[in-house]
């Protein structure tokens, strides 16, 4: 086994055999975030029925332990038990505003719903159920994805998390167009950014034999592979954090480094599979 690059690298969010570790923990989330989480477990048993929410998670800075108060946004995901519906989807956007609202700590709410048949299809097996089984944190309910096999930072995985970056850019571009005022750049920005140093990071990541989700080690880890387009990277890891300090930039990456790094992803990794079309 290695330690760098190759499957086995400990330190880089695998085991000793080379299989992710789940990132992020109750644990691990920041006293000033504790009322937060505790203010979503509320919310969820009020606004959704024990027969129609089966389980939810926390993902990203929070259950990470790297959350800044002020900054940092949280998010979570809830496995409902058929598809969600509209009266679902009004309760998250509900529950999303109540916490934006009451706890400053947070730069916004974001709450992602999914059904869990469709979780654990052969669809999602490779992008949304690794998401949930190696980067989502079990807040309440069984944790679904525990009887999935184990996931290894491959070029299959790169493909179907990250490779549609091709298909997205006219509509991320279309948005840019359509957003008009700062605060509507600036939130398109922050995921535009986060998106690109992601992927960016993804394009590597069976190279470098690991994975990470900090964004500015992601940035680092693809400018040793690509230095040619370490600087643009970094700028986005940057704006990711703080992007009203870019204002210009959402059209720089959307004209320079998103085009080349779909094109370059296609290359090494291929096209994400399609959705299957209904009948």
């Amino acid at each position: 086994m290695t330690t760098d690059g190759g499957y086995g690298g400990r330190g880089k969010g695998l085991d000793e055999d080379g299989c992710f570790v789940r990132e992020g923990s109750l644990e691990r989330v920041p006293a000033p975030f504790a009322p937060v989480v505790a203010g979503l477990s509320a919310r969820l048993a009020d606004r959704f029925a024990p027969d129609r929410l089966l389980s939810a998670y926390l993902y990203g800075s929070i259950p990470r332990g790297t959350a800044v108060p002020g900054v940092s946004d949280l998010d979570a995901l809830l496995v409902l038990r058929t598809a969600p519906t509209d009266a679902d989807r009004a309760a998250t956007r509900a529950i999303e505003a109540e916490l934006d609202a009451a706890f400053p700590q947070i730069d916004g709410a974001g709450i992602l719903l999914m059904a869990v048949d469709r979780l654990l299809g052969a669809e999602e097996r490779y992008d949304g159920a690794w998401f949930v089984a190696c980067l989502c944190t079990p807040l309440s309910g069984p944790d679904v994805t525990a009887s999935l096999p184990r996931y290894r930072p491959t070029s299959l995985l790169a493909r179907e998390t990250n490779g549609d970056l091709h298909r997205r850019l006219p509509g991320l571009r279309e948005r840019a167009a359509a957003a008009t005022t700062a605060e509507e750049r600036a939130r398109l920005t922050r995921g535009v950014a986060r998106n690109l140093v992601r992927t960016g990071f993804t394009l590597v990541m069976p190279r470098w034999g690991g994975w990470t989700s900090d964004l500015v080690e992601s940035a680092e880890v693809f400018g040793r592979y690509y230095p040619a387009h370490a600087e643009q990277m970094h700028a986005a890891a940057r704006a990711a954090r703080n992007p009203a300090a870019h204002p210009e930039l959402l059209d720089e990456l959307l004209s320079g480094l998103a085009p080349w790094l779909a094109d370059e992803y296609l290359a090494v990794h291929g096209a994400k599979a399609l959705p299957p079309q209904g009948p």
